[in-house]
């Protein structure tokens, strides 16, 4: 590419670069990107970050182990806010920890009580 000085007069020089001949650049049809991003409400996700840290700080004093070590299991909000009573949310957490040796009706109940309120996240539809 060559640099060309401007002929007219300015203030200031300007510089234009031509395309050497021969080398004409074809266009190629540009694409528009659809949006994937879906908007949650902010304050239930932060409500939900935080309880499911909450849960992760309980479940390694209930089993008495480093975050890493916890059993595979999940709490999952969505499927106990979808249950009809906290009597069948109660039991099936109940159900999920059952090889806890330690006394977990504290956690069901407090568990309980911070879920009671919040909302499903499921995906917003389109409007």
């Amino acid at each position: 590419m060559a640099a060309v000085t401007s002929p007219e007069s300015s203030p200031q020089p300007r510089v234009y670069f031509q395309t050497p001949p021969g080398t004409e650049e074809t266009e190629t049809p540009v694409r528009k990107q659809g949006r994937v991003t879906v908007k949650y409400d902010r304050k239930e996700l932060r409500k939900r970050l935080n309880l499911e840290e909450w849960i992760i700080d309980q479940l390694t004093e209930l089993y008495d182990c480093e975050e890493e070590a916890i059993p595979e299991l999940e709490i999952d909000v969505d499927e106990l806010l979808d249950m009809q009573n906290d009597v069948d949310r109660a039991a099936r957490v109940k159900d999920l920890l059952v090889d806890c040796y330690k006394p977990t009706e504290d956690f069901v109940s407090e568990l309980l009580d911070k879920i009671r309120g919040m909302q499903k996240l499921s995906t917003p539809q389109k409007k």
